[in-house]
C-alpha cells in the first residue's frame, strides 16, 4: 500500500510497507483501516498507529467515506470522498481530504493492493 499526499504544493509519498502494517477492509456497507508500526520501539516509527472506519457510498466511481471512529477524534464525522479505479488486484482512490477547522485541505491518493488468501 502506498500513499501520496499533495498539501500546500510539496508532495509526501509514503510506502506503507516499509516498517508497517496497514491494511484497509471494505465490505458491502463499511470500511475500516488499521495501521501500526512493526519496529517494536526500536526507531521514530515506535508507536505509530492509526485507526478508523465507518460507512460508505460508492456511485460509479465515486466512493465517498463517512468517517464516523477515527483515533485522530478530529477527522470524525467528516466525508471524504475520492473517485476509485479497480484495474486487477489494485484499488487506486484518490481525492480532497479537507477539515476546515483543522486547516486541512490536502489530496491524497492512495493504492491498495487485495491480500490474497
Amino acid at each position: 500500500m502506498t500513499g501520496a499526499v499533495i498539501e500546500k504544493g510539496d508532495t509526501t509519498i509514503t510506502d506503507y510497507t516499509k516498517g508497517r502494517s496497514f491494511i484497509k477492509i471494505i465490505n458491502n456497507s463499511h470500511f475500516a483501516f488499521l495501521m501500526h508500526d512493526l519496529n517494536k520501539e526500536k526507531d521514530s516509527l515506535s508507536g505509530e498507529f492509526s485507526a478508523g472506519g465507518g460507512k460508505y457510498i460508492l456511485n460509479g466511481n465515486s466512493y465517498t467515506e463517512r468517517l464516523e471512529y477515527c483515533n485522530a477524534r478530529e477527522w470524525e464525522d467528516h466525508d471524504f470522498t475520492f473517485t476509485v479505479t479497480i484495474n486487477g488486484d489494485t484499488l487506486i482512490q484518490s481525492g480532497v481530504e479537507k477539515i476546515e477547522a483543522e486547516g486541512i485541505n490536502r489530496i491524497n491518493t492512495e493504492k491498495y493492493i487485495r491480500v490474497k488468501n
